[in-house]
């Protein structure tokens, strides 16, 4: 027999909703939260969908936060399956998004069907804030709406983000926190000119070389405090026309920091600027940063999610900072307790992405306990 649960991931994944398209995806949310006494509210930003439903008028406001939109799936050729017809192998449900994140999507949902159904009664509020730019640039999504929120001085209290975090087995390990994200794109100048005569140009890869090694065997911190130590990380580098007898005008290199607390945004800039400049390169800068480091480290969530994966899974979880970034670097910079909990990651992005069957009900179990512990039994 279908549970609730896999139903409704069913549902979402029929529903091709690469980014930022919702295809559908928070209409059938909003169809389901409405009965249970939810005020919808539909935030749309440029061309990105944003659901923002709340339960209850006062106390402390829990939040679960996802999105809708998935990446895209590729060749359909390389699935064993339609990537948007879901089919259920070997107990493991296919489709494109069905462990990042519809499955977690579905899973708070029906969490709140059935808590909602034996504890009508909060001490407190709850929220579940939706996106559809996720896994696009995320500038319209949970960053845009978080200012909608603060303008109008709502705070939360608890944020649960349902990123897929587990590992080997659901709810193995969780995140209370994330490192920041800062990228840039370097631009070399030199001249350029015929590789037979060298001395009538100045080639920019050469120059960058020295300095790019540097840069690469820096050590830029200890880690600390949760986090592991800042790492450094070229990802694209493109000079040349094509041709093996011309010497490059100017060379570009992408690279990316992933830090924590031991390091700011601001030093990993001016640390690089230094090494760029003692090197005497012909350079611009460009900077991005996608997201500031946070992390909690203590508190009732934290505990909560804690105590819920040992009651439905009988593990201890290993609570930690690694992977990338997630929305909740939105959430955390307002003082929220921020913790991340969703299914196995082995698939995510990949061809024939699947979530077992077991763990999307499993998760729907961990997800009402966790709002049990904070809104029903403990609440203050």
């Amino acid at each position: 027999m279908t549970s609730a649960v896999e139903a409704l991931t069913r549902e979402l994944i029929a529903r091709p909703s690469v980014t930022p398209e919702d295809a559908g995806c928070m209409d059938l949310l909003c169809k389901r939260l409405q009965p249970l006494g939810f005020h919808c509210e539909r935030l749309r930003y440029g061309e990105v969908d944003n659901l923002w439903a709340t339960l209850g008028e006062e106390g402390p406001l829990f939040v679960f936060l996802g999105h809708t939109d998935v990446v895209p799936p590729g060749p359909e050729s390389a699935w064993h399956s339609p990537p948007f017809e879901p089919q259920v192998r070997d107990g493991l449900l296919y489709g494109r998004g069905a462990a990042d994140m519809k499955g977690s999507v579905a899973a708070m949902v029906c969490a709140l069907e059935s808590l909602l159904k034996t504890q009508p009664e909060l001490r407190g509020r709850i929220g579940l804030l939706l996106t559809s730019d996720e896994e696009g640039p995320a500038i319209h999504g949970v960053r845009e709406v978080m200012q909608t929120l603060q303008a109008r001085q709502e705070r939360i209290q608890w944020c649960l983000v349902g990123e897929p975090s587990s590992q080997k087995q659901l709810g193995d390990v969780v995140r209370m926190g994330r490192r920041g994200s800062l990228g840039g794109i370097l631009r070399v100048q030199g001249v350029q000119g015929h590789v037979a005569y060298p001395h009538k140009a100045r080639n920019p890869i050469h120059q960058a070389m020295p300095a790019l090694s540097e840069l690469a065997a820096t050590v830029w911190d200890e880690g600390g405090q949760g986090f592991p130590p800042t790492t450094f990380q070229i990802s694209n580098i493109h000079a040349g026309t094509g041709a093996t007898n011309v010497i490059p005008g100017e060379l570009e290199v992408v690279f990316n920091f992933r830090f924590g607390v031991a390091s700011s945004a601001e030093s990993l800039q001016q640390r690089v600027v230094q090494t760029l400049d003692r090197h005497k390169l012909d350079y611009s800068l460009e900077w991005h940063l996608s997201g500031e480091p946070f992390v909690t480290t203590e508190g009732r969530l934290l505990e909560a999610v804690r105590a819920s994966v040992q009651d439905v899974a009988g593990i201890e979880p290993d609570c930690n900072t690694g992977g990338g970034t997630s929305d909740g670097r939105f959430v955390a910079p307002t003082g929220a307790q921020v913790v991340e909990l969703g299914p196995v990651n082995a698939t995510i992005h990949q061809v024939n992405e699947c979530v077992s069957v077991q763990d999307l009900q499993d998760l729907q179990q961990m997800y009402q306990k966790i709002v049990e512990r904070l809104l029903c039994t403990h609440a203050s």
